[in-house]
């Protein structure tokens, strides 16, 4: 049995082909590999079959076949026909599944293909099938009710602008909004725009005139967890937390249930986390950087 797992965002798209010789044997990790990100919202689907033939074919097809014809696993038919997919990535609507999954049973010819949310993606890889809140905490945010089969509940994030509370991109803006504005910060406003070789025009420009504003505002967090030691700037970080909680948590009024999370927010910021969920009532479960362990132990498990 060979389960190709793919979690995919807009940067890169990690691979795991897992292989697991009967329903007594444990799983073993064939290959590991990364391709370009993969987001089917915004890619064309000429782009995505692209990156499918071109990264993802190749490594596949040899190194893994190699390595499956070696310990004879294999035999000398084609390699996808044994191998079912199971695809979970950031813009995979229910409106672009169709397309999606279409476009990987074209490409690789695959025993079968499954295709999911990214949400979904972390539900699974943090609750396994029990019943839980899953988060995503990285340059924006979200989250789910999951009761240990499917998403039963999902507060809307809305995007930076109008919500995304706890992501990279808010804690962005409520930082820049401190520097120039909170005078107990201004020596630490002249570290960050000599350290960034940027100025207060530079900041606007980005914000407002340039693409990717979120990403921006979320590229100010290495500099935040270089000084979590000073109180102002860690009470920013509890409190984007805090406000996380009220406004996407409490709607599901489950306080019993333990909230885990995924993404680099929650995996580097896990002590401010945790101090934001214990002043809103709530029990942090995990908390991983990225969810493709889960995965492999969720799919290990079927």
């Amino acid at each position: 049995m060979l389960k190709l797992i793919a979690d995919s965002g807009s940067t890169k798209t990690d691979w795991t082909l897992l292989f697991k010789a009967n329903a007594l044997a444990p799983s073993e990790v064939i290959s590991a590999f990364k391709t370009q990100g993969i987001t089917p919202i915004h890619q064309a689907p000429a782009a995505i079959r692209e990156i499918l033939e071109h990264e993802l074919l190749p490594p596949l097809c040899t190194f893994s076949r190699a390595r499956l014809v070696a310990t004879k696993v294999l035999d000398d038919s084609p390699l996808m026909q044994h191998i079912s997919v199971y695809f979970y990535g950031s813009g995979c609507t229910p409106a672009h599944v169709p397309m999606m999954q279409q476009i990987l049973t074209e490409v690789l010819s695959p025993k079968t293909v499954e295709v999911y949310s990214d949400l979904m993606a972390a539900a699974r890889a943090l609750c396994g099938h029990a019943a839980g809140i899953a988060c995503i905490l990285g340059t924006g945010a979200n989250s789910c009710l999951y009761d240990g089969e499917q998403i039963v509940q999902n507060t809307p994030a809305l995007g930076y602008i109008l919500g995304d509370e706890g992501s990279g991109a808010v804690l962005g803006r409520l930082f820049m909004n401190a520097i120039f504005k909170d005078p107990r910060l201004a020596a630490l406003r002249d570290q960050y725009l000599t350290e960034t070789k940027t100025t207060q025009a530079d900041i606007i420009r980005k914000v407002y005139r340039e693409p990717m504003a979120n990403r921006f505002l979320a590229s100010t967090s290495p500099f935040i967890l270089g000084h979590l030691d000073n109180p102002l700037v860690s009470q920013l970080v509890v409190e984007n937390f805090r406000q996380f909680f009220r406004s996407n948590i409490a709607p599901y009024g489950h306080k019993e249930l333990p909230v885990h999370f995924v993404g680099s927010m929650a995996f580097h910021y896990r002590r401010q986390l945790e101090e934001a969920a214990s002043q809103e009532g709530y029990v942090i479960g995990q908390a991983m950087q990225s969810p493709m362990e889960g995965l492999v132990d969720f799919h290990t498990s079927l």
